[in-house]
């Protein structure tokens, strides 16, 4: 989610059209959420000792259980805020920018969720160092885990005070940061004592209110437009001032070199990146089995493909009812579309039941926020204290590790709220931007090569984690989000020399090369040697074997 400008409090009103007895509601509800969340993640939190109930639950989530918390991970608050926004002042490029998503959840559960299930134990980390054991390999995939979900953290975090601010009304710049210590504070304290389970009960009541309070606005949305989609698609064209250019290919990237081409490498770091982030590949931890897996992921498909047509259907809506200048006066990335259009649908008058209606839209927004960073929290914590610190002696007590994870929770946390203060002002798109590519140029060549190629060596895996993952922080600085136009990071600045919105396009080919060049540069015997390695766990990862411990 981009907070690069925010929404005028003082015009709140005008832009919701709810008393302050409203906002009230919408605050008594954020506190009732955040306690009964809480409260959830205590009496559902493991024992001090049972590393498996921490790390996974004991894979005791039923296939719909699991595929509702898969989908409530991969839906965040950048999803529908940002994809929402670019839905309601892009039109065309928007819808294809959400279905990307729904295909990136399919790449996952056809290519990699079973063999990457029965490869892993808990984290990242575990499913690469599989065939290559080394503590360098733990420690990268650590560094890399928390290089790729950071960003996502920051971008989240830094825009809930913002978010607050537009659906309270207030403007104090001490309230906002306020905002982002305590709902930071919440998010660890999920991640610290629910575990995966915890967690998992947050991202479900997440997904389930995001989904039904969406579908019930997108109902009223199109009853506005007598059930015409294309009524409503023809109306948000008028009032977008693209006119029929809305409804086609190519305006969010119009003006930019190589447009054609900048849309496809975005599209193809979507659909790479989002599959691989690692706090959504550790949810495949949590089923008892390859079978269970992928019915948890067509449960999870299937929820995704449904938000995205609610959220195209809200999108349109903002467009159609509100009009392209009001979003934009909003937000200059459209991040108050979803719930501008949202608004708009229950019309002038609105009853009690439509505010109430509007304060579950206003709350499942909330706790997006707080179930997404609590699960890259999780995912970042679980990796800190499995891969580094338990790798370093051999036979680490349970309850110590247990104790080693809350903590790293903490530590990944706290450092998170502190930059997500410093950064709350400035545009964060890059930030999004560099999570995705990370995933997608680092990850994504890792897992292919580690689960799928025999000869893979742990020179070619060093490769291509380190070389995938300098190649986007070397590329990303000079991309036209971070310089050289209004809405970039630094819009006063122009160091644009890389003519792209995402390094996607170089920074994939670069992470699958650097692979394979470690893998030849290893030599032969050491190919073979590899070779040898992996056929004796083949059968356990791509066949479904029993996972044993350790």
């Amino acid at each position: 989610m981009n907070t690069s400008a925010s929404p005028d409090p003082n015009g709140l009103t005008g832009f919701t059209g709810f008393s302050s007895s409203a906002q009230t509601m919408s605050l008594v509800a954020f506190s009732a959420v955040a306690t009964l969340t809480l409260l959830l993640c205590v009496m559902t939190g493991p024992d001090g000792d049972d590393l498996d109930e921490f790390y996974t639950g004991y894979g005791s989530l039923s296939p719909l259980r699991n595929g509702l918390a898969i989908a409530g991970d991969y839906i965040s608050a950048a999803t529908v805020l940002g994809t929402g926004g670019v839905i309601a002042l892009c039109g065309y490029d928007g819808v294809v920018l959400a279905l990307s998503t729904t295909l990136s959840l399919m790449l996952l559960m056809f290519l990699l969720a079973e063999p990457l299930r029965n490869a892993g134990r808990f984290t990242m980390g575990d499913a690469l160092a599989r065939r290559m054991p080394g503590r360098c390999v733990r420690i990268t995939a650590c560094v890399v885990t928390i290089a790729s979900l950071l960003p996502m953290m920051l971008v989240q975090l830094a825009g809930t005070g913002q978010l607050m601010a537009f659906l309270l009304g207030f403007s104090n710049e001490s309230l906002k940061t306020g905002c982002v210590v305590g709902v930071g504070a919440l998010m660890i304290s999920y991640a610290a004592i629910g575990g995966m389970k915890g967690t998992a009960l947050i991202q479900i009541l997440k997904i389930v209110m995001l989904v039904g309070s969406g579908a019930l606005v997108a109902a009223l949305i199109l009853r506005r437009f007598d059930w015409d989609p294309g009524a409503l698609f023809q109306t948000a064209a008028t009032k977008s001032g693209a006119g029929p250019a809305f409804l086609r290919s190519g305006l969010e990237f119009a003006g930019h070199p190589g447009a054609r081409l900048d849309m496809i490498s975005s599209e193809l770091t979507i659909v790479l990146g989002g599959a691989c982030l690692p706090h959504i590949t550790m949810r495949t931890y949590t089923a008892s089995s390859a079978r269970q897996v992928r019915r948890s992921l067509s449960w999870a498909v299937s929820l995704v493909a449904l938000f995205v047509l609610v959220l195209t259907v809200i999108g349109f809506g903002a467009t159609a009812l509100v009009g392209s200048a009001a979003i934009g006066a909003a937000d200059p990335q459209g991040n108050t579309a979803y719930l501008l259009g949202s608004r708009a649908a229950f019309g002038t008058d609105v009853s009690t039941a439509e505010t109430f209606l509007f304060t579950m839209v206003t709350t499942a927004i909330f706790l997006t926020l707080l179930a997404s960073v609590a699960g890259m929290i999780l995912a970042c914590a679980n990796s800190l204290a499995h891969d580094v610190f338990a790798g370093r002696v051999q036979e680490m007590p349970a309850r110590r590790e247990m104790a080693l994870a809350r903590l790293s929770a903490l530590a990944i946390g706290v450092p998170t709220i502190l930059l997500a203060i410093l950064v709350q002002h400035h545009s964060l798109q890059p930030l999004v931007t560099v999570s995705f590519c990370l995933g997608a140029s680092a990850l994504a060549p890792a897992l292919v090569y580690s689960l799928f190629w025999r000869r893979y060596t742990r020179s070619g895996l060093m490769g291509t984690l380190i070389g995938g993952s300098l190649t986007v922080l070397l590329l990303m600085p000079g991309t036209n989000l971070v310089s050289g136009s209004p809405a970039s990071a630094f819009p006063q600045a122009d160091f644009n020399w890389f003519p792209f919105t995402t390094t996607g396009i170089v920074s994939i080919p670069a992470g699958f090369f650097f692979g394979w060049l470690g893998t030849v540069a290893s030599g032969r015997r050491k190919a073979e040697e590899q070779r040898r390695q992996y056929e004796a766990v083949e059968g356990w990862i791509l066949a479904g074997a029993v996972r044993r411990g350790g």
